[in-house]
């Protein structure tokens, strides 16, 4: 017990100097040219005639099966003194926890929240200012702790929002016994430099848990990929995001690029995503004399109409608003499916996919009824339909492609061999992929199966293009969907890694699924990131969101009555959404659609 105690003590110690080091960035120590004209207001000073909240500190020690297993960290609660228990409070954290708690430094959270609470300026609002976390040496001082400040706040994806989630904020209702708002509009995430980025990534990623974003002097450079941030803003589907910014022209200017500049393309991509934002742009260096001064009018407008919900933004800007109709959001058609994929359209737009793990085959009526229509299916994966209405079948588990026809009995088309998706074209050609040996394969009207292409190294989906002169593969592990121009005979030629996608911050890669293209040649791919759209020249436009954080998309496909509802398979869901998109039947005469702007 002594030795974890002194384990402790020495990560507590580590954490300090650590807080220190990190926090002094934007506490005014930073040798930037610095403006020393902002000034704290009256809203910035201890008002003896308004009710005080009381701050308490405490500490979190991560478990082992944390986000960030072995962390040890401080964070401090301020209950405001309008708090009674009778109902829940609002929720407002702060990322470098240690520099807003002060009431004598430059923030002054604490009092500011005073002063604006007794105004009824903001909601009655439970504060939680957090540290990073650091993993304690075992040595002693003799080794430094492992600092995770970087790798919690610069990096991209729904980690540290999952923390807040999991594991910070069950914490603090153990410790305090706060009621704090489900709501998301009542609640709003802060921070300066890495804090600022980071406390805009929990936002971005999970707009289910904060919806109103403080950032001054934010890090959206390139750190570890927030330099990404104000194209991914620009082609993502609006969330919705009340969001805040500040900075100054004399801030950081380094390897990772230029904070101002930075901070105003997010600015320029936030607006033209139809986001609400506000800037304040000042003269400051990388500090936080500015944003200390402005921070009671920043919370005043970043909690304005609080009663009211942050709004989605809609942007009339680029290629996403030639898709997506306005109002027009997921619908969801059906749930606890074990493996749902394998989306095919009929003519007529009814939309069939199979569950695999359910051994069932499902069929969607344009009305959205789903029913099953076909049991004990082998395990059947990807669906594709033929001319004459039957549909294709893969069953990876029996290395078999199948036919089904009505009520008959399914009937083997291909045997011995691997297979994941499937496409028909309109010359009666199957091509499918095989994972197990980087394969993509061609069955032909005869049943001879050939290989033609093994330069893929986890090949997932794959379809057509509008004129069928191209096969279009996604590879699941890579960030690539590799084109192949389809010779005279049906073979492969000319692989190119063409389509770049996004990926996240995860070592899955894009997770790059099933595909389907529309009309105008627009190529939709299922991924870890929501629907990414390609234009032809292989860029990629606009991103769906997924209709749930966390999930994966895992097949797409345009039908519907008038083949412009987008049916989307993520997780143990269906989904689907009208756009202003026209899907096309690959096993249809091919059409030629416009040529891409370059």
């Amino acid at each position: 017990m002594r030795m974890i105690h002194e384990r402790q003590k020495s990560g507590m110690d580590a954490t300090a100097r650590a807080t220190g080091l990190a926090l002094g960035a934007f506490l005014g120590l930073a040798v930037q040219a610095q403006d020393n004209d902002y000034k704290l207001g009256p809203d910035s000073q201890f008002n003896p005639a308004v009710p005080h909240g009381k701050v308490t500190k405490h500490t979190l020690l991560a478990s082992t099966n944390s986000v960030f297993p072995g962390t040890v960290r401080d964070y401090w609660v301020y209950v405001p003194a309008q708090y009674d228990g009778s109902r829940p409070a609002a929720l407002m954290v702060f990322q470098d926890g240690g520099g807003y708690v002060g009431t004598n430094g430059t923030w002054r959270v604490p009092v500011v929240f005073d002063n604006l609470i007794a105004k009824g300026e903001m909601p009655v609002t439970v504060g939680v200012f957090v540290n990073p976390g650091i993993v304690p040496s075992l040595r002693g001082t003799n080794a430094l702790p492992r600092f995770n400040r970087s790798y919690e706040y610069d990096g991209l994806g729904g980690g540290y929002a999952r923390f807040v989630e999991e594991e910070l904020l069950p914490d603090v209702v153990a410790q305090k016994g706060v009621l704090i708002a489900p709501d998301p509009n009542l609640r709003a995430i802060g921070g300066a430099s890495s804090g600022a980025i980071c406390a805009f990534t929990a936002a971005w990623e999970r707009p289910d848990l904060f919806r109103r974003v403080f950032s001054t002097i934010g890090t959206y450079v390139g750190l570890r990929g927030g330099n990404d941030y104000p194209t991914l803003v620009r082609k993502y589907e609006p969330r919705p995001l009340r969001v805040f910014l500040q900075d100054g022209y004399n801030d950081l200017n380094i390897y990772g690029g230029n904070w101002w500049v930075a901070n105003q393309d997010m600015f320029s991509a936030l607006t033209w995503a139809g986001y609400e934002v506000k800037k304040e742009w000042g003269t400051g260096g990388h500090d936080g004399k500015q944003g200390g001064a402005i921070l009671p009018d920043a919370l005043r407008w970043l909690w304005k109409d609080w009663s009211t919900p942050v709004s989605t933004g809609y942007s009339t800007n680029g290629p996403l608003a030639q898709v997506l109709l306005p109002g027009e959001d997921w619908q969801l058609l059906g749930q606890g499916y074990q493996f749902p994929g394998g989306l095919c359209a009929a003519p007529d737009g009814t939309v069939y996919f199979a569950d695999s793990g359910a051994n069932r085959v499902y069929r969607v009526g344009t009305d959205g009824a789903v029913s099953a229509v076909r049991g004990e299916t082998s395990g059947a994966q990807a669906l594709a339909m033929r001319a004459d209405g039957s549909l294709v079948a893969s069953q990876p588990e029996g290395r078999r492609i199948v036919q089904y026809t009505g009520d008959t009995a399914e009937k083997f088309i291909a045997t011995e061999t691997g297979v994941k998706d499937v496409v028909v074209a309109s010359s009666g050609m199957i091509y499918f992929t095989d994972p197990t040996t980087r394969g993509v394969k061609l069955l032909d009207p005869k049943g001879t199966v050939t290989v033609l292409d093994t330069g893929v190294e986890f090949p997932a989906g794959l379809c057509l293009t509008p004129d069928q002169s191209l096969l279009l593969v996604s590879d699941m592990v890579g960030q690539l969907v590799y084109s192949f121009q389809i010779q005279n005979d049906g073979t492969l030629a000319h692989r190119q890694r063409y389509f770049h996608l996004h990926q996240p911050d995860d070592p899955h890669g894009s997770a790059a699924d099933g595909m389907c293209v529309d009309t105008l040649g627009r190529l939709y791919v299922a991924s870890a990131m929501g629907v990414q759209i390609c234009d032809q020249a292989g860029r990629v436009n606009g991103i769906l969101r997924l209709p749930e954080p966390g999930m994966w998309a895992t097949d797409v496909c345009l039908g519907g009555k008038n083949l412009d509802e987008l049916y989307l398979t993520s997780g143990d869901k269906l989904w689907r959404r009208k756009t202003r998109a026209k899907g096309v039947l690959p096993y249809r005469d091919p059409i030629v659609p416009p040529a891409p702007r370059l």
